[in-house]
C-alpha cells in the first residue's frame, strides 16, 4: 500500500485563503457565513462562470447500507445558477411522481473496486472475500486507499458527518485531486479540485446527496452575487 494514493487532514487551497480553515466553518466561528460565501465563491462560482464546474448527485445508499454496487449517481455540467436549479427541479419532480431517480446505471466505487482488485490479483495477491466486503480492508492493495478515501466521502455526505470541514488529497481516475467536504447548518457537500493552477483549466466536483439539492440552492444562490 502506498500513501501517495491519498492522505486525509492535509493542507489545500482554503489554507491560502483562511489562517484556520478548519475553524472557519463551526457554528462559533464569528465570520461563519461569511467564510461560507468565499469559499463557495472560489471553489463554486468561479469554475462554474469558466465552465468547469460539474454537479455529481448520488443517491441509493438508505438505511445504513453501504454496498458499493448501491451507490448510483449522475453527473451534470453547470454553466450557470439556472442549470443548477433544473437539476433541482428533475430530482423534485422524479421524487413527486415516484419515478427511479436519474442515474448513470455505472457505480462509482463497485467497478473502480473490481478493477482494483483484479489488478491485484493478476500481479499475484490473493484478495479474499472478506477483503472485498470490508471497505477498511481495501487499502491492503494497491488503489484500495484511494478507493476507501472516496467510500468515506461518499458515505458521510449521505449519512452527515459531525465535524464541519475536512480536506483530504486522493489520486482519482481523473489524476491527483483534493477533496474539499463541508457538513454546513445549510447543507453537506464536497468538493473536488485540481491541485495548483490546474484548477483554473481543469473541471472542479461538486457532490451532494440528492437531498441536499433544495438546501444548498439557497446558500449557493445567495453566494453568486456577492463578489461580482
Amino acid at each position: 500500500m502506498t500513501y501517495q494514493e491519498a492522505r486525509e487532514h492535509v493542507h489545500g487551497r482554503l489554507h491560502e485563503i483562511f489562517a484556520a480553515p478548519y475553524e472557519a466553518f463551526t457554528n462559533d466561528s464569528i465570520e461563519r457565513l461569511l467564510h461560507i460565501h468565499i469559499m463557495l465563491h472560489l471553489l463554486v462560482v468561479r469554475p462554474m462562470k469558466r465552465r468547469h464546474l460539474i454537479l455529481r448527485v448520488i443517491h441509493g445508499w438508505e438505511n445504513g447500507s453501504f454496498a458499493p454496487e448501491e451507490l448510483q449517481h449522475i453527473d451534470y455540467p453547470l454553466h450557470s445558477f439556472d442549470d443548477f436549479q433544473r437539476v433541482r427541479m428533475t430530482f423534485q419532480q422524479a421524487r413527486e411522481r415516484q419515478e427511479p431517480l436519474p442515474s448513470h446505471g455505472n457505480s462509482l466505487l463497485a467497478e473502480p473496486l473490481d478493477a482494483a482488485i483484479s489488478a491485484a490479483e493478476a500481479a499475484g495477491q490473493r484478495i479474499d472475500q472478506e477483503t472485498r466486503a470490508i471497505p477498511a480492508r481495501w487499502p491492503s492493495f494497491p488503489g484500495g486507499l484511494s478507493l476507501y478515501t472516496l467510500f468515506k466521502m461518499y458515505n458521510r455526505l449521505v449519512y452527515s458527518e459531525d465535524d464541519a470541514y475536512r480536506s483530504s488529497q486522493c489520486m482519482t481516475a481523473e489524476g491527483h485531486r483534493e477533496i474539499h467536504e463541508f457538513h454546513l447548518e445549510e447543507g453537506e457537500f464536497a468538493i473536488i479540485i485540481p491541485p495548483g493552477p490546474q484548477h483554473k483549466t481543469e473541471n472542479t466536483l461538486l457532490i451532494m446527496h440528492e437531498s441536499q439539492l433544495s438546501p444548498i440552492e439557497v446558500i449557493f444562490a445567495l453566494s453568486i452575487p456577492l463578489f461580482e
